[in-house]
């Protein structure tokens, strides 16, 4: 099935709508990228409520405007992933410890527990969970501040 062979909207529920071109309908439909951090606009599945898939998008940029809009609102709700801009400071530097960070989303602080909640995704990119389960990216360490960098080697 290309990706043009569906539509999608709302229901009066707000809950997403795959209609598919032979006129089957699905409710609750999630989308979900493949490579949320390393490739987010490449590799896309549209899910069933049950857990099937029932369309690919190989880049969504593919989509018509639309239909776009409507899966990068959809994700957007669903995925809350600050970004780490810059470390301003750290309570210690030994977890557990709370960190002080500006973020794309505006400043905020959260707790490590321990310095396993950090996690490299690739050679650049970290990701670290605070004590709530919050997911914080630094996409590229190499793009920090020298401060942040410095406080960012003590714990790794």
């Amino acid at each position: 099935m290309t990706t043009h062979d569906f539509k999608l909207s709302h229901n009066a529920f707000g809950r997403l709508v795959y209609t598919a071109a032979n006129g089957e309908v699905h409710e609750g439909v999630v989308p979900v990228r493949a490579f949320p951090i390393g490739a987010p606009d490449d590799g896309l599945s549209l899910v069933s409520a049950d857990g099937h898939e029932l369309s690919w998008i190989s880049r969504l940029s593919d989509l018509p405007d639309a239909t776009r809009v409507i899966v990068e609102k959809e994700l957007a709700s669903r995925e809350f992933m600050p970004e780490i801009k810059r470390i301003q400071r750290v309570s210690s530097y030994t977890a557990p410890s709370i960190w002080y960070v500006e973020t794309n989303r505006g400043d905020a602080s959260f707790t490590l527990k321990g310095e396993e909640d950090i996690r490299r995704i690739v050679a650049t990119s970290l990701l670290i969970a605070d004590s709530h389960g919050v997911q914080f990216l630094i996409r590229d360490t190499q793009a920090l501040d020298k401060a942040s960098r410095k406080i960012l080697d003590r714990f790794l």
